[in-house]
């Protein structure tokens, strides 16, 4: 089991500078992923600041060494593929290799309709399709020749590549229980489950990671090797013996109310570290 956190990029952590300090404490700690939200607004459109989630991840690149990075998730349909696979190539690269490519539909409407964006589900979603198969060939570094209903590519060689080959981890997001997102997400490396109902603060159950699994098995036929992530409250008590028995390789501790709340909580560590120093405590 791996260990990373969800990390806003709105209001008080919209400061590169912070991000990038947090999450060389969290390298520190002990923590093997620092994912940052891709947002244009702030929640409701509050006029509110809101960091550029690639250049975020260039500072957290040149401040860490061993974490994985990166957008958890990049909403592909609002995005040239183009940009995004050269913005994501050189991450990878200056990273030295350890970027995940997290893309999904977006969650919030607002992100589309206040920019004059189609905001239909259905469209959003070919246009993801189409977008990771327009980044995924512009990846091999050789000519792309691609005609789809929504991008037409004549023959472009996009350089550098990514570092890792074939291609950097993508996974896709999936809000529980909706299971055509898992369907998408199991014909690529990994999948960001998460919590319908995250507003009203609750948590997925090792229970919904179960039937989740059962259902990307069913789609892939097996999950070995496949990603399977999951957002949990790190304020709440986390049964990493049970999630992981359930099928998931992650855990992603969510976003808390403040910056100082979640500084304490990334110093704390993962729930993994936490488990070892509760049980030294009680052997002294």
């Amino acid at each position: 089991m791996r260990f990373g956190l969800d990390v806003a990029t709105n209001g008080a952590w919209s400061d590169v500078g912070t991000l990038a300090d947090m999450a060389a404490d969290a390298e520190v700690a002990g923590w093997d992923g620092f994912f940052v939200w891709d947002l244009l607004l702030a929640k409701a459109n509050a006029a509110e600041a809101v960091a550029d989630p690639w250049i975020a991840l260039a500072a957290i690149a040149q401040r860490t060494e061993r974490i994985r990075i990166g957008a958890m998730v990049t909403p592909l349909p609002r995005r040239r593929p183009w940009d995004v696979a050269r913005q994501a190539a050189t991450v990878d690269r200056l990273s030295r290799g350890r970027l995940v490519f997290g893309a999904g539909l977006g969650w919030q409407d607002d992100d589309y309709a206040r920019f004059g964006e189609d905001t239909d589900p259905r469209a959003r979603a070919a246009r993801l399709d189409e977008a990771l198969e327009v980044i995924d060939l512009l990846w091999q570094g050789e000519p792309v020749v691609y005609a789809g209903p929504y991008h037409r590519l004549d023959g472009p060689i996009l350089l550098p590549t990514p570092l890792q080959r074939p291609r950097p981890p993508i996974w896709l997001a999936a809000g529980w229980p909706r299971h055509r997102p898992l369907a998408r997400a199991a014909r690529w490396d990994g999948v960001y489950l998460m919590s319908e109902h995250v507003v009203e603060h609750r948590p997925l159950t090792p229970a919904d990671v179960a039937e989740a699994s059962a259902v990307l098995e069913a789609e892939r036929g097996s999950t070995a090797g496949f990603e399977v992530g999951v957002n949990v409250f790190l304020d709440q008590p986390v049964d990493v013996e049970a999630f992981e028995a359930a099928g998931a390789t992650w855990l992603i501790g969510l976003t808390p109310e403040t910056v100082d709340e979640h500084r304490v909580l990334i110093r704390r560590g993962p729930p993994r570290a936490r488990a070892a120093s509760e049980r030294a405590d009680e052997r002294r």
